[in-house]
């Protein structure tokens, strides 16, 4: 077993082209580290709907050229096997460790395949690349991001021609793909023949952001903003300028990537901590909103002043995702916005309540803007996460760039009437009932301990979560009426919902949970509140008990 090991890791070794991970692997094999050789060498990254993420550094169970290489050939023998023999793929990349080399090494086997490639001028947002791919006539597009995770991961996000990411069978078809390259010699990387793009492309997205504003709208809301140490700055400014918006504040210590994200555990806005430097500028200069992209700018976060007061004395908070997401919604539709409103199933269900409001179409789909970005008639979509899709027609996915734009319009408008996002939000809890969502969010080392809690539900699923019966209980596994089949499980209850999943991109075990508490008046809102909160903690308690976590 040893020897297979260390053979496989020295097969790895004379055909790795990279110099840092030849010299790390060359370590592991000379200290005869066989704990570690076998982390690496115990499979192959899976190709999936997310693409590929993992950890960089060598072998074939991390993120590096040679699974990249493989990924990229895999991809150009996919597109081929479809008849795109000569049609042009566009490459985006962040600002992580190796994206750039990922990104390069991405157009050479694409070159190299007889396709055409076409690279990013820069590291640019992702919905600058999920742009172009439309813009360009391009059959798939690739961006080189780990999104939000830590920063020792990088990640290979795919999309095909109509510019939303892979859904099944193709991220199946991709990775028998992958698989069937067996060495490295086999796939030619020319030197030169792709194109590197000017700033046109970004310019042709510049321009698309302004068609989210209303004309002649309030452009007044002052915001403070940071790009969590990503690539969020220059593209977000220069949309907030064309807009007309005061120029945000920045969060100078966040401003400008940096792949080692020094200020944060984790480069995600949800994460505790990683917006107190946010909220520290905030009380200095006392704007009306926080902004907040994570690092390739696909999610949006929005912070408000909570609490009364003005300058320091008042209190920031977070806007939960799915708090944010109903008031792009409402603002929507008061804009007269016609078109299908979409979500995931974690996310909240009074976007149903909104759009049926308006007489708009309404549906759920899987979790992932993969899913949502396919709804047809598509108009608005958001994920809890933090993802709003607000231009489907410019970018089928999520994006952090134009989230913004309309998030402080909106800010505008209310501060032109003396109201504030909260006031409007205590209104549609009024009119719909207090949507109240909170997280069960557990990050484990040992993957088994997921995959344990999903069959200790699965066995024994509670009848009863915070005192409420749950009427009905659903292994998603098995699909529904109107969904395909996923790794979850969904529980309904009298006044709430829970659904439980493993994430797809980091080693965490998933709880969303929603209580819809009604309210009547605005001085109810106060005792609906604590309600909530009640009922919240108390499911959190009680599911963590049933799944053992």
């Amino acid at each position: 077993m040893q020897d297979g090991l260390t053979a496989r890791a020295k097969a790895w070794l004379a055909e790795d082209p990279d110099a840092e991970t030849r010299e790390e692997l060359a370590k592991l094999i000379d200290a005869e580290d066989t704990a570690e050789l076998a982390a690496r060498f115990s499979g192959t990254l899976q190709f999936g709907t997310a693409g590929l993420r993992g950890e960089l550094g060598a072998g074939p169970m991390r993120m590096n050229r040679s699974v990249v290489i493989r990924a990229a050939a895999g991809l150009a023998a996919y597109l081929k096997a479809k008849g795109q023999t000569d049609g042009l793929v566009v490459v985006g990349y962040d600002a992580r460790h190796k994206s750039a080399d990922f990104a390069r090494d991405t157009a050479a086997v694409m070159t190299g395949a007889g396709l055409r490639a076409a690279v990013l001028p820069r590291p640019l947002p992702t919905p600058v690349l999920a742009y172009a791919i439309r813009h360009l006539g391009a059959v798939a597009g690739v961006e080189v991001t780990a999104s939000h995770n830590p920063p020792r991961d990088n990640g290979y996000k795919v999309y095909l021609g109509d510019g939303s990411q892979i859904v099944p069978p193709a991220d199946a078809e991709i990775a028998a793909e992958i698989a069937a390259i067996t060495s490295l010699a086999d796939v030619p990387r020319p030197d030169s023949g792709w194109q590197t793009l000017d700033d046109g492309v970004l310019d042709a997205y510049l321009e698309r952001t302004d068609a989210v504003l209303a004309a002649g709208s309030p452009r007044t809301a002052r915001t403070v903003y940071t790009a969590m140490h990503g690539v969020g700055k220059e593209t977000l400014l220069a949309a907030f300028a064309r807009a007309g918006f005061p120029e945000p504040v920045l969060v100078a210590e966040q401003a400008d990537p940096d792949p080692d994200f020094p200020t944060v555990a984790f480069p995600n806005p949800e994460e505790p901590g990683a917006m107190d430097l946010a909220f520290a500028r905030a009380q200095e200069t006392d704007p009306d909103l926080i902004i907040a992209n994570d690092p390739d700018a696909d999610r949006c976060a929005a912070a408000v002043k909570d609490g009364g007061g003005s300058g320091s004395s008042g209190d920031w908070r977070m806007l939960r995702g799915d708090e944010v997401g109903a008031l792009l919604a409402e603002h929507l539709v008061r804009r007269g916005a016609r078109g299908t409103f979409a979500e995931s199933i974690v996310s909240s269900s009074l976007l149903g309540r909104i759009a049926e409001k308006a007489g708009l179409p309404y549906e759920e789909t899987l979790t992932g803007f993969k899913w949502i970005a396919r709804v047809e008639g598509l108009r608005y979509g958001y994920e809890e996460a933090l993802g709003y899709c607000v231009d489907p027609e410019g970018v089928r996915d999520k994006d952090g760039i134009t989230a913004a734009l309309l998030i402080t319009e909106l800010a505008s408008e209310l501060k032109s009437e003396g109201r504030t996002l909260l006031d409007l939000l205590d209104d549609l809890a009024v009119e719909h009932g207090l949507h109240a969502t909170d997280q069960l969010s557990v990050r484990v080392d040992d993957l088994s301990l997921i995959s344990d809690a999903m069959r200790r539900l699965r066995e024994q699923p509670p009848t009863h979560l915070a005192g409420l019966a749950v009427t009905k209980a659903e292994d998603l596994t098995r699909g529904t009426d109107t969904l395909p089949p996923t790794d979850g499980l969904r529980y309904t209850l009298d006044g709430a919902r829970v659904i439980v999943r493993p994430s797809g991109t980091e080693p965490k075990l998933k709880c969303y949970l929603e209580v819809v508490v009604p309210v009547g008046t605005h001085d109810n809102l106060p005792a609906a509140r604590a309600k909530a909160t009640d009922l919240l903690t108390t499911i959190k308690r009680d599911l963590s008990a049933a799944a053992g976590i």
